[in-house]
């Protein structure tokens, strides 16, 4: 037996998979009210991996790849790729060190990040894109957050992550369709899965799941957690949004008139005015629904 709800959820800031399914995660955040929800970083990509014999190439292919994901999962994805990440290290290093400044911090952190990828087509996969992409980031010391992203401290927690990522729980491995998936040295979960601890066992949902897949799992370990049901907000409750979150959050596809749209290949990243005002990769992309 353990104890309440508790909440895993594994996922990179770079994973085009885990930005598809921020409609869903965000809605069950919702959900299932203040509980502890704890971030593990995966590593998707990083610095040991072996090179592409044709960089070219692959940045065209992957580009190819992200459109094809994002065609299951409605999500915005970038019209021209830069290139292939190098590595998810900056970006997790960044996340984690966001954490010392509050709960909020860390998820703008992550938020942003994600958001110029997708908007640029330049993966934040250094330390100087990362600083960049985290310019005007309401409530967050950037200067500290890029100095504690160096340290040693933060170090140990990205070693950590990449560990628990790679450890995967047994019952992992009958998830047929989203199973762990094999690296040079074991397995690592899928990216994103949630896993969820309560009074009656763990439970895990692998890959892109359904809200409904998210509370069939929280109901067989944790069935007296009290789900809110009701609509968890909009652009009162969060800064940008994508059309697909927009209409899980709030039931409805009627965005507000004040809202800006930010076009990209996979439709836009609606966001506040004062967001767009701020956004460092808003300016060459701007337009206003109301011709403004």
């Amino acid at each position: 037996m353990t104890g309440p709800l508790t909440v895993t959820e594994y996922t990179d800031p770079l994973c085009p998979w885990a930005w598809g399914s921020e409609p869903a995660i965000r809605r069950l955040r919702a959900m299932v009210g203040v509980v502890p929800w704890r971030v593990v970083y995966g590593m998707l990509f990083d610095v040991d991996d072996d090179p592409a014999p044709d960089p070219d190439a692959e940045t065209s292919w992957y580009g190819r790849h992200l459109g094809e994901i994002a065609d299951t999962t409605g999500a915005p994805f970038p019209g021209a790729l830069e290139r292939v990440p190098a590595t998810s290290r900056p970006a997790i290093q960044a996340s984690i060190a966001a954490r010392a400044q509050g709960e909020r911090a860390e998820p703008r952190v992550l938020r942003r990040l994600r958001e110029v990828y997708v908007l640029t087509g330049q993966p934040p996969d250094t330390p100087e894109r990362v600083r960049a992409a985290l310019v005007d980031l309401p409530d967050v010391d950037v200067d500290r957050v890029c100095a504690d992203a160096a340290g040693e401290a933060v170090r140990e927690a990205v070693a950590r992550d990449h560990a628990e990522t790679r450890a995967p729980l047994p019952e992992a491995f009958a998830h047929l369709g989203s199973p762990p998936k094999e690296t040079r040295d074991g397995y690592r979960y899928v990216l994103p899965t949630l896993r969820f601890d309560g009074p009656l066992g763990s439970a895990l949902a692998p890959g892109r799941r359904t809200v409904a897949d998210y509370v069939e799992a929280i109901r067989r370990i944790a069935p007296e957690h009290r789900l809110d049901t009701g609509p968890s907000g909009g652009f009162d409750r969060y800064p940008t949004l994508t059309g697909p979150e927009f209409t899980e959050l709030t039931g409805s596809a009627a965005l507000p008139d004040e809202v800006v749209a930010v076009p990209t290949a996979g439709g836009p990243l609606w966001m506040t005015r004062a967001e767009a005002d701020r956004h460092p990769a808003v300016p060459a992309h701007k337009t206003y629904p109301d011709g403004n």
